[in-house]
């Protein structure tokens, strides 16, 4: 056999070799989000909702609910200014009492953009649960503003993530307003 078919065989093997182990990877990362839920809790979820929908034609139901939402949706964002475009969720551990997750979030409020990464520690002590915010990165086009920048290196140090939202929230609005006047002048 010749030569260079021998190594087109090979890398074929070695990429299908890596394909498998990427879905691998994904199908474990499903299968710990399905077990993020007990069995109870599914079949009791699934039970309200064929109770909810008992005598009503599903169809239309769930049309009205979505729209209900859409609705609330498009006041939030015109409320508070943020319009999130992606939102990923990946289960690092998962324990009875302890979930750790990594979460990777990216929008825009007003005209700034941003993108968040971060990892939430869930712990639950009885009925009580408490969330910790840690590895927090931002990445945000700031080049212009040195104070964003701080703002951001310290927002990130801290772990403030709602402190986070509030300050972008004031911050992009006033942002948009100086950015009309200047563009009203010229």
């Amino acid at each position: 056999m010749d030569t260079s078919v021998c190594q087109a065989y090979e890398e074929e093997i070695q990429a299908l070799e890596e394909e498998i182990r990427l879905l691998t990877e994904k199908y474990e990362d499903i299968r710990q989000e399905s077990t993020f839920f007990s069995d109870e809790e599914i079949l009791k979820s699934i039970e309200s909702i064929q109770g909810e929908t008992k005598g009503q034609e599903p169809a239309s139901d769930l049309k009205a609910q979505l729209e209900s939402l859409e609705a609330d949706l498009s006041f939030l964002t015109t409320f508070t200014g943020f319009q999130f475009t992606s939102h990923s969720r990946k289960t690092v551990e998962k324990t009875r009492n302890r979930t750790v997750q990594k979460h990777r979030l990216s929008g825009k409020c007003h005209s700034l953009s941003f993108q968040l990464e971060f990892q939430l520690l869930e712990m639950q002590d009885n009925e009580k649960v408490s969330a910790v915010v840690s590895d927090l990165s931002i990445i945000m086009d700031s080049r212009e503003d040195s104070d964003v920048s701080k703002f951001v290196l310290s927002t990130e140090e801290h772990g403030a993530l709602l402190t986070f939202f509030r300050s972008l929230s004031t911050y992009a609005e006033w942002y948009e307003h100086r950015r009309c006047t200047f563009q009203h002048f010229k």
